[in-house]
Formats: C-alpha cells, sequence, structure tokens
C-alpha cells in the first residue's frame, strides 16, 4: 500500500510550518538555509529538516529515518 500524501505531510516538515520558522531566525540564518537549498536543488523546508534531523541523529537524514538519542 503506498503511502497517503497525509501521512508523507506527517513525516516531514510542513512547507508553511518551514517558511514561518525560518521567518523567525535572524536573517544571516535564514538566508544561509536558503543559499543552502538553491545550491543542492532542494526546497528549503527539506534542507531545514535534514538540519533538524541531522542534529537529533547523526546518522538520518529526515525526520523518516530519524531516532533521536535524547
Amino acid at each position: 500500500m503506498l503511502p497517503s500524501a497525509e501521512s508523507e505531510m506527517i513525516e516531514h516538515l510542513n512547507p508553511i510550518a518551514a517558511r514561518m520558522m525560518l521567518a523567525a531566525f535572524p536573517e544571516h540564518i535564514r538566508a544561509a538555509f536558503e543559499r543552502r537549498a538553491k545550491e543542492i536543488d532542494y526546497p528549503v523546508e527539506a534542507v531545514l529538516e535534514m538540519a533538524i534531523a541531522g542534529f537529533l541523529d547523526g546518522e538520518s537524514l529526515s525526520f523518516i529515518d530519524c531516532k533521536p538519542r535524547y
């Protein structure tokens, strides 16, 4: 059975939530996320998700495989 769009949104950072988070960051941090997203041709929400997941679990690339040790 293929995952539904609804479960996909739960497993990944919502684009609207990502934009809200980015808006709260200092300009240089927000700009760095946006530059990195453009550099690797990924949506900025995916780059933000990778950063958070990698902080919580150094071996994960996204929330799907993130197993926080804290």
